[in-house]
């Protein structure tokens, strides 16, 4: 019975970990006793994209701060 527990928490853990907030730790919690792993894995796929776009968005401002910085040392702006 201690390694379920320890499963569990592990679990509940990695998706603390992955930024899910607590609806979908309940969500996750309800498919997982359900064993409906497919709709799991579906909601896991839906976070991971989420998690993506704002990693994409995040670069495109990084790229944008580096042109700016990269036209002020050249003389380019200002």
């Amino acid at each position: 019975m201690a390694e379920a527990t320890d499963k569990n928490e592990l679990f509940l853990q990695n998706l603390r970990d992955a930024g899910c907030d607590g609806q979908t730790i309940r969500e996750c919690l309800s498919l997982v006793g359900a064993k409906k792993d497919a709709q799991l894995l579906r909601l896991l796929a839906h976070r991971r994209m989420s998690l993506l776009d704002s990693l994409h968005k995040s670069q495109e401002q990084i790229d944008c701060l580096d042109f700016l910085v990269y036209q002020i040392k050249y003389g380019n702006i200002l």
